[in-house]
């Protein structure tokens, strides 16, 4: 990578009758929250907002901080490092089980049964351990993890 940059994403969780939704970029293995990047001077929460209806073309309210984690990986050769800030948010007019439409190209959304979440890919992995404690509310002092 020419520049060492830290991306930070506002990632939003959306959990209806018992099914979380995901997304993934077309003809790739692992899921990850909907959302995306915090341009410069912006919220974190518009940020979210913002995403969803580039991304989704529908209106989206954002709620409580649910937690963060840092996150570094290989993508097509090159190192990638991020820091995820996770909110809970509700999406207008979605049907769990009903795979909502992308406004963009080059990803897909799709449900996951929070149940089977161990065993949908979601990066980073820790969420899909974490995710389920922070809807609980069993890590309220906890909300930062390290990947």
């Amino acid at each position: 990578m020419s520049e060492e940059i830290v991306e930070i994403l506002a990632r939003g969780v959306h959990v209806l009758d018992g099914h979380l939704l995901v997304c993934r970029t077309k003809g790739a293995h692992n899921t990850y929250l909907p959302g995306g990047h915090v341009d410069f001077g912006e919220g974190a929460k518009l940020a979210l907002v913002r995403e969803i209806m580039e991304e989704m073309g529908r209106e989206a309210s954002v709620s409580r901080f649910l937690g963060g984690c840092d996150h570094s990986f290989m993508q097509k050769g090159e190192e990638h490092s991020e820091i995820n800030l996770v909110f809970e948010m509700h999406v207008e007019g979605l049907v769990a089980g009903t795979v909502p439409e992308s406004q963009e190209d080059h990803i897909e959304f799709f449900w996951v049964e929070l149940e089977h979440l161990d065993e949908s890919n979601l990066e980073p992995a820790i969420l899909r351990s974490c995710l389920k404690d922070w809807l609980d509310g069993k890590r309220p002092d906890d909300r930062w993890i390290d990947c």
